[in-house]
């Protein structure tokens, strides 16, 4: 009874930390949108350009630590239950869904790391580009509208994929821990059912 109540209250606080810490990864990555640098803020010196920092570059390394955090928790949880929770028989179905974990996993930190990739390159063209240095070879650059969108749409499909993946591998082993339970309950029953149908026989036949 304590472990079949404990699962799905560990379940519900990791689901519960990851979707709090998406949804402000998600949030930080909206505001960026709104707060970067545009191209009427840049400011023109002869052939020298600069750019003022922004606070889209704080939401969005704000919004990169959240994530990473709620991915790795997610995660985390998600590889050890599957592990814990590992079949020993059915070989053929382990496998299978093996290959399923194995692909979910892959797809989360692949949607993760691209998010990242926006985030981060987005928020160094916030950090403040002065004359002469610019973001890259000198010039200035702008991100583009939609860059921090985009990476807050893929904040969704992160969470998404982990959290499916965190009820998958939770549900998977509350199934996994009722069979085995049952096997020495059933074994012990037998043999008392045995040994009470032995002090039952008859004591005057005896088998020469």
């Amino acid at each position: 009874m304590e472990k079949g109540s404990s699962g799905p209250s560990c379940r519900a606080a990791i689901c519960g930390i990851v979707v709090l810490l998406c949804a402000v990864a998600f949030s930080c990555s909206l505001a960026a949108e709104f707060r970067k640098v545009k191209e009427k803020d840049m400011k023109l010196d002869g052939s020298l350009c600069s750019l003022p920092r922004s606070s889209a570059f704080e939401l969005g390394v704000a919004a990169i630590a959240f994530l990473f955090v709620a991915q790795l928790v997610g995660t985390t949880a998600a590889v050890s239950t599957a592990c814990a929770a590992e079949p020993k028989k059915r070989q053929s179905s382990a496998a299978r869904g093996r290959v399923a974990f194995v692909a979910l996993l892959a797809l989360s930190w692949l949607s993760f790391a691209v998010a990242v990739v926006l985030l981060a390159t987005a928020a160094s063209m916030n950090h403040g580009q002065r004359y002469g240095r610019g973001w890259l070879d000198g010039d200035c650059y702008v991100a583009r509208s939609g860059v921090f969108g985009g990476a807050a749409a893929l904040v969704v499909v992160t969470a998404l994929i982990t959290l499916g993946l965190t009820f998958a591998t939770e549900s998977a082993a509350g199934a996994m821990a009722t069979t085995p339970a049952s096997s020495p309950a059933t074994r012990a029953r037998i043999r008392v059912d045995a040994a009470s149908a032995d002090a039952e026989q008859p004591g005057g036949r005896s088998r020469q």
